[in-house]
């Protein structure tokens, strides 16, 4: 009896077309908070693709620093200084198409909403609750509105799209911790806001997502043998890995939604798995 023959076939790859609608090289794009953390990361994932990348930060140094890097274009702007935002979207515009707007400024903030002692002294700094707001909530929808109106001037893509909109905004936005009442109110409005922008602006073919970052590894836990022990507790936390997260794998999150033309009014969190505790 003869041998059977055994018949070897390769392993299909399958690829996975994106029918992105913004096409990135050659056009622009805005990122604010983009000097350092995150917001950096993700200019230099955009610059890669062929980006012009307007960093817009306050951090001018390590702005123009960056900027030189990836040829891209440091702009001075406070979110919470309309002209300023103006700048930055003439700028882009100056450069190419405006095709993505990254969201990535923001501060953060812990107080208790009252004191210890029971006087009205001690209760939270309403000065400084209005300050995150004014730059969290506010600054992002300032950014959101004037870039968006940039982008609505601009002939559409053949699927019909004129850009894309990323915001970020925080775990705290659902599992906000003690202390955390002016800093979790301010990316659950950020939150709330993505969904019936992206309604408003689906009209003129601009989508607008939002990303949830966890515990993430960026300058604001500092730098040194107490800063490594202290983010190596920290990313204990994390169900898995156990271990805090890089900035590149969020701004890869960032990069899937502007390229991805059938991601539209989401928030995905990119945290590990992690829930925060009350504390």
């Amino acid at each position: 009896m003869a041998p059977t023959k055994t018949r070897v076939t390769k392993a299909r790859r399958f690829r996975v077309s994106k029918l992105s609608a913004v096409e990135l090289n050659g056009a622009s794009a805005i990122v604010t908070g983009g000097a350092s953390g995150i917001g950096a990361a993700t200019a230099r994932q955009l610059a890669d693709l062929g980006a012009r990348v307007v960093i817009a930060d306050m951090q001018a140094d390590r702005g123009n620093k960056l900027a030189e890097e990836i040829g891209g274009v440091f702009v001075e702007v406070d979110v919470t200084n309309t002209e300023q935002i103006v700048d930055a979207v003439n700028t882009a515009m100056d450069l190419g198409p405006l095709r993505a707007l990254v969201n990535s400024a923001g501060v953060g903030w812990a107080q208790r909403t009252i004191g210890k002692d029971g006087e009205f002294a001690s209760a939270h700094d309403l000065d400084a609750y209005r300050k995150v707001i004014a730059i969290n909530l506010v600054g992002t929808f300032d950014c959101i509105r004037l870039a968006a109106t940039a982008m609505s001037r601009l002939e559409p893509t053949a699927t019909g799209e004129r850009g894309a909109i990323v915001n970020m905004t925080s775990v705290a936005a659902f599992d906000g911790q003690i202390g955390q009442a002016a800093y979790s109110s301010s990316k659950g409005g950020v939150v709330g806001l993505t969904l019936p922008v992206a309604r408003d602006l689906a009209a003129v073919g601009i989508r607008v997502n939002t990303v949830a970052p966890g515990l993430i590894d960026t300058p604001i836990y500092g730098e040194g043998e107490h800063a490594e022990a202290f983010k190596a507790k920290l990313g204990q936390s994390v169900l898995f890995p156990h271990r805090l997260g890089k900035p590149e794998e969020l701004a890869s999150m960032v990069i899937e939604l502007i390229t991805n033309s059938y991601m539209n009014a989401e928030v995905i969190r990119v945290d590990g798995g992690i829930r925060m505790p009350p504390k």
